[in-house]
């Protein structure tokens, strides 16, 4: 766990677990596994076939953010994806009891597994959710994941629905995951809070900054919060070849 963090739209970290898998071309050029490995907290490259052996509980971190006394918002498993189909339900049920115990905290959790989400939260919470502290999201790199991934995140209930377009790499259009193509109004009632970031790192796969700008028109119209993270270039967190307008934007929702 970080209490400080250099993720522009948050502002810590907890790693209650570690180690993932691919599972979508947003995954090529993973930080949390180029970080991993070169630290060597993991010794083989996040592989499905190798998952058993990277993803990995640490118990004794559950308990971190109910010792931070400063409210704060706090990445879960920035390292990791808390929906992994290698972490127990129970597992996820002590990271929840403690998100619930630390109400003066918002926790941001994303997943690329929308539907193991869905299920555990319709099945494991009935009566207890949505807690008001815990925001859901998805992660969304193109515009078919956006297809499988958004509709999902739609049925999944939570205080605040959210989609982080990074690393994006193709163009999206939030509108067009229905048939016929939702209305901007409609929109509204898809997700809360958009991030949109290009990729970083040596490899980075460049973003086209028109990309960037459809997506935030589209937000617009549907009055969603849009916070602009990077473009994509070798240093994370950079502005790069963003207009002014789109770079100053760093909203969250109300």
């Amino acid at each position: 766990m970080s209490q400080h963090t250099a993720i522009g739209w948050t502002e810590a970290t907890w790693n209650p677990v570690t180690g993932c898998s691919h599972v979508s071309p947003g995954c090529v050029n993973c930080y949390a596994e180029t970080l991993s490995l070169r630290m060597g907290w993991s010794k083989l490259p996040w592989t499905a076939q190798n998952a058993g052996a990277n993803v990995k509980l640490h118990e004794k971190r559950l308990t971190e953010p109910l010792r931070w006394k400063t409210p704060r918002r706090v990445f879960v498993n920035s390292m990791s994806d808390l929906f992994h189909e290698q972490i127990p339900d129970g597992f996820v049920d002590e990271v929840f009891n403690v998100m619930a115990q630390a109400e003066r905290h918002t926790f941001q959790i994303l997943t690329k597994r929308p539907g193991v989400m869905r299920e555990y939260v319709t099945a494991r919470l009935i009566g207890k959710y949505p807690l008001h502290n815990v925001w859901l999201g998805v992660s969304v790199e193109d515009q078919r994941n956006a297809n499988e991934r958004l509709p999902v995140l739609m049925q999944t209930p939570a205080a605040v629905r959210f989609v982080s377009f990074e690393p994006l790499l193709g163009s999206v259009s939030p509108r067009a995951i229905t048939n016929p193509p939702m209305s901007p109004r409609s929109l509204g009632l898809v997700f809360d809070w958009a991030i949109i970031g290009g990729e970083s790192g040596a490899d980075h796969r460049p973003m086209d900054v028109g990309w960037a700008e459809q997506i935030a028109r589209e937000c617009d119209l549907a009055g969603i919060p849009v916070f602009m993270k990077q473009d994509s270039g070798p240093r994370p967190g950079k502005q790069g070849r963003l207009s002014d307008a789109l770079w100053a934007r760093k909203e969250y929702p109300a």
